[in-house]
């Protein structure tokens, strides 16, 4: 594509050309959603930032349709990086999901292909909004993440991720102390899947909602608690030892940490540590937290409880960052899922005898799942599956037949969903 660079001078199109940068970053680079942001609108600020993230995260949950409709009209097909097809993109995501006049969509999309083809751009846009035609309410996949999560879960499931992306999920918080549960629920105006959880639809700026600065809660997906939940309390007397692996931004550290474990906190990244000391400060917890890689730091000594949250494509949290549709590909696919056998075997040699290594991913692939975790238990023999009880878990997330615990896109879908997760209990032998 050509420079992204020059600002443009229409009022609003600041906004525009920072939405074409995140999409450029995603769609051509590979980067993600969020770690592009900050170079993507370094130019704007304030509701303008937001605007350029909505513009490019709509645009990608509804990339498939949107092209339908461009081509529809064209007698010839854009290619797929053009900038005149990026500008039809950011046009019509604006009229027809984020509700904008049309003037004004177009009119701010146009100095997008600046020395281009503008009257392509205007012409297409204006033929499409005189035919009247709408998005479908069920977005389409990706035809390649369709086809691989058909092949792995069957059709129900690809259909219902479908159905997931058609708008951003709703809100969940983590609970600090689990008997408040109900009170927080009424005070949140949300409900509770699970105690110490409690969703919220609709809902203000994270930070200024209440118990936020006071450290009541911090945000989690009801997913994402899962795997401390069936690492259960620390034992009694509070001796307990625990490693969180890959902790950052600290979501499971803080859970174990109300959970009575003392905890060791292991991140490779300075800058996601940062964030993991703040929600620490904020919750009034306290862990051992860790610079180190997982491939080359080691604990001075064995520990009762590992939680290996491993690198992973990330494919289950679609619903939040719809970029991870577009970017992964097998070969990402991969390389998390080498990345992962190489943590696994070494971290193994950690825990205690008797002890529980829980391993985790946000992944909706077998290959970063059950796939890893037959490899790894071929491998260990002194390592089986020990299955949670189903009382450890939200309601409506089932414990598969083998003892692991796989959440998909359907579960919990008239609640408003969750992420896709794999989460398997390992007990090592005494």
């Amino acid at each position: 594509m050509a420079t992204l660079s020059r600002p443009p001078a229409i009022l609003g199109a600041p906004a525009r050309l920072a939405a074409l940068r995140l999409l450029d970053a995603v769609l051509r680079r590979g980067e993600p959603l969020e770690s592009a942001l900050t170079a993507a609108t370094r130019h704007i600020h304030g509701p303008d930032r937001g605007l350029a993230h909505a513009i490019a995260a709509e645009v990608l949950r509804r990339l498939p349709d949107l092209d339908a409709l461009i081509d529809s009209v064209t007698e010839r097909a854009l290619p797929d990086d053009a900038k005149a097809r990026m500008a039809l993109r950011i046009a019509l995501v604006q009229v027809l999901v984020l509700g904008t006049p049309q003037h004004a969509a177009i009119s701010t999309a146009l100095p997008l292909v600046e020395g281009g083809p503008r009257k392509l751009v205007h012409g297409v846009f204006s033929a499409i909004m005189k035919s009247g035609v709408l998005l479908p309410e069920v977005p389409a996949l990706p035809a390649p993440v369709e086809y691989r999560w058909d092949a792995a879960w069957g059709g129900e499931v690809a259909d219902a991720a479908a159905r997931a992306i058609a708008a951003p999920p709703p809100l969940d918080v983590t609970l600090a102390d689990w008997s408040s549960t109900a009170q927080w629920a009424e005070r949140l105006g949300g409900i509770s899947l699970a105690p110490g959880h409690v969703r919220i639809a609709d809902h203000a700026s994270v930070v200024d909602m209440p118990g936020y600065k006071d450290g009541a809660w911090w945000v989690q997906d009801l997913a994402a608690t899962i795997p401390a939940r069936i690492i259960g309390t620390g034992p009694e007397g509070g001796e307990g030892t625990a490693i969180d692996l890959c902790a950052a931004p600290g979501g499971k550290t803080l859970q174990l940490v109300a959970q009575g474990w003392h905890v060791a906190a292991v991140d490779s990244s300075q800058a996601r540590i940062k964030r993991l000391r703040e929600n620490l400060y904020r919750t009034h917890s306290k862990a051992e937290v860790v610079h180190g890689d997982a491939l080359l730091w080691s604990p001075a000594a064995p520990v009762d409880a590992l939680l290996i949250d491993a690198p992973c494509s990330a494919t289950g949290i679609f619903r939040r960052h719809p970029d991870v549709l577009h970017r992964v590909r097998p070969s990402v696919i991969a390389e998390m899922a080498a990345v992962q056998a190489r943590i696994l075997a070494r971290a193994a040699d950690w825990v205690k005898p008797g002890g529980t290594l829980v391993y985790a991913t946000c992944s909706l692939e077998p290959a970063e799942g059950e796939v890893q975790l037959d490899a790894f238990l071929s491998a260990r023999s002194d390592y089986a599956i020990d299955a949670p009880d189903a009382a450890m878990l939200p309601p409506g997330i089932p414990v598969s037949d083998r003892g692991y615990v796989r959440t998909l896109p359907g579960m919990l879908e008239a609640e408003g969903g969750c992420d896709g997760f794999f989460v398997a209990r390992l007990r090592r032998a005494a």
